[in-house]
């Protein structure tokens, strides 16, 4: 545990997770200098609001100051390329992550779940499992909640639900999981890092602590590329998966069941949950190990199980009109995820393609290719916005027709004209949200609007029922 009281410390980030490491390291008597090297008006403000009256704050850093520092924190948006951080490790400045920050002066264990996609809906669901089954938990992301903004409340905990980005992960040094939950890997933040190896490797620093006595719940094709890499899993080793029935928790046939020692037979019907499709099974499967390995009782994890409902902007059926349903994966800012959301949607009558799709944002330089068998048998016609949609109609042209469009909106209104019943709109743009949104949760919230005015002018929205199905009416046909 770091000594906090009269230490002179810099953190570098003004995001959630920088604010909330500020105010911890203010709580524990260090003085913090705040630096970013952003000035917009959007920083600007999040400053004014932050309250860090205390904080010597510098909005447009150009250099760190010329002071003594004890240690830097660096909040989980500063790449490892950033001037400020790599100005700070030539002068010898030791730098840790807010999560280190936070993991040690928390007082009670943890799970921490990584992996490319699915860690908000895997964390949750832990959660919903462990407060079921009644253990304190307290769930910690580096938006909404950093683990510094919980350190106060972990004497009383149980364990600390942890979702972890790699971002997070580039910075830890005795960062150690109780149990460490490992989904998938897929392509993603590229324009971060210089290959995908660099990038599986820094999520599996996740397992860099952990001991034998440990444990890693590990998708079995994720643990394959983790061996490929010669990347080490120290702890005991649980594997899952919907597409290896040899993993120790698999899906046969809408059954995710187990062939562990002691613990062998069917969990959980899937068809007896609200949420649904082979990603989504992975989430449920990787629950299950958690409450094996902490000894709760079966009943009542699947009861917990089967009452979870995906969060918003997640394969989320917005509207259904005239037979025309609308679905709203904002989420999704790679191509694993379009993958994901693709499948996880009935296929058309007679197995015809009956999803007009809208993607595109900021690139992160991904390989778009890969995709396209998949859009050639499910997607109509793709509406392409955003900095990467040239890239992506030269990857997406001879598998399905693309369209340029200038805003969502645009995208909306061309889809709604061609769309027929039986037809899915799906806003999935396996890219980044930030060159035309403040985050995939604008993007989505846009979306919903646009559906919305465009149901009301065609006189099929609000009461109209006949025509336009509601979400809670719908949600099931959706995510199975």
């Amino acid at each position: 545990m770091i000594a906090l009281d009269d230490k002179k410390v810099l953190v570098l980030g003004l995001s959630p997770s920088g604010i909330a490491a500020s105010r911890f390291l203010l709580e524990g008597g260090a003085e913090v200098v705040l630096l970013d090297r952003r000035n917009t008006a959007d920083v600007a403000k999040a400053a004014q609001e932050a309250g860090l009256s205390k904080t010597k704050l510098k909005l447009g850093a150009t250099t760190v100051p010329k002071e003594r520092f004890d240690f830097a924190v660096v909040a989980p948006e500063i790449s490892l390329r950033d001037p400020l951080l790599l100005e700070a490790k030539e002068r010898g400045i030791p730098v840790i992550g807010e999560i280190e920050l936070g993991y040690q002066q928390s007082l009670c264990l943890n799970i921490a779940v990584t992996g490319t996609n699915g860690k908000t809906t895997t964390a949750q669901i832990i959660e919903r499992v462990l407060t079921h089954c009644h253990r304190k938990t307290a769930i910690s992301d580096e938006s909404s909640a950093p683990l510094t903004s919980l350190v106060s409340k972990t004497k009383e905990l149980d364990f600390l639900t942890l979702e972890v980005s790699s971002f997070q992960l580039e910075h830890t040094t005795f960062f150690r999981p109780t149990i460490a939950v490992f989904l998938n890997t897929a392509q993603d933040h590229l324009d971060r890092y210089e290959s995908m190896a660099e990038y599986i490797s820094t999520k599996a620093r996740i397992f860099r602590n952990q001991q034998p006595f440990d444990w890693a719940i590990v998708q079995s094709e994720a643990l394959a590329q983790l061996r490929a890499l010669n990347l080490p899993v120290p702890a005991k080793v649980i594997t899952f998966s919907a597409n290896n029935r040899r993993a120790d928790i698999f899906l046969d046939r809408g059954l995710i069941v187990s062939r562990l020692e002691d613990w062998a037979g069917p969990l959980l019907d899937m068809a007896k949950c609200k949420i649904g499709g082979p990603h989504n099974a992975e989430s449920l499967m990787a629950a299950l190990a958690v409450g094996r390995v902490l000894r709760l009782p079966l009943e009542q994890t699947s009861e917990a199980l089967k009452n979870y409902e995906l969060p918003p902007h997640r394969s989320e059926l917005v509207a259904e009109v005239n037979g025309v349903k609308f679905i709203n994966d904002s989420k999704s800012s790679n191509v694993g995820a379009l993958h994901r959301a693709l499948l996880s949607i009935p296929e058309g009558r007679a197995g015809e393609p009956n999803v007009w799709l809208i993607a595109g944002g900021r690139d992160k330089r991904f390989d778009f290719h890969d995709i396209g068998p998949l859009l050639s048998r499910r997607v109509k016609g793709a509406f392409l916005i955003g900095e990467a949609r040239e890239k992506i109609r030269a990857a997406w042209s001879l598998f399905t027709p693309c369209t340029l469009m200038d805003s969502l909106l645009k995208a909306v209104s061309e889809a709604t004209k061609l769309a027929a019943a039986g037809d899915i709109i799906l806003l999935s743009p396996a890219c980044s949200s930030h060159d035309q949104f403040r985050g995939y949760q604008h993007r989505g919230e846009v979306y919903r609007r646009a559906v919305a005015e465009w149901a009301h002018t065609t006189g099929s929205g609000g009461d109209s029922g006949d025509h336009q199905k509601t979400e809670q009416e719908s949600k099931s046909e959706v995510s199975r």
